[in-house]
């Protein structure tokens, strides 16, 4: 089980991004141990990066690391008006060149999200059809696909 202060991680990401990135990090960086399901993040209007004290204490140095380099890529590659998203060709290449993970590991205890069951049904008057919706939905907009009756809404 590693700490750190938040200077210690100010510097740490300082030294990261000069030695990796060729570039200085002149924002703020801190821990925020709010965060459960991530690693970090990086803030597009202040520029700041938090980053997540139980990666470090779980995995170790070498892995909060490559979180750190994830995060610095957003920096950087905000800062130069380039695709910085995660779906984006510019980010995907810098984070391979410079060694970031795409996915954080999962913390041990953190709760796995569980897909949102059906809370409502279409239920078709004449074949008795059933549709089963996470959302609702105006029964009057649409029609049976099996026989084109009416449908109607029930929440369950």
């Amino acid at each position: 089980m590693e700490t750190m202060s938040n200077e210690e991680l100010q510097l740490w990401i300082e030294q990261v991004s000069r030695d990796s990135f060729g570039v200085p990090f002149r924002h703020k960086a801190s821990f925020n141990s709010r965060l459960s399901s991530t690693g970090g993040r990086y803030f597009t209007k202040s520029h700041n990066i938090e980053i997540n004290p139980h990666q470090l204490a779980m995995f170790g140095r070498e892995e909060t690391e490559r979180i750190i380099k994830h995060e610095l890529c957003h920096y950087h590659l905000h800062l130069a008006k380039r695709g910085y998203m995660h779906r984006d060709a510019d980010f995907k290449s810098l984070l391979a060149q410079v060694g970031g993970s795409r996915y954080c590991q999962t913390l041990p205890g953190a709760k796995a999200r569980k897909p949102l069951p059906y809370r409502y049904k279409l239920v078709c008057s004449a074949c008795a059809m059933e549709y089963p919706r996470k959302r609702k939905v105006d029964p009057k907009r649409y029609r049976c696909g099996k026989c084109s009756g009416k449908l109607k809404l029930f929440i369950l």
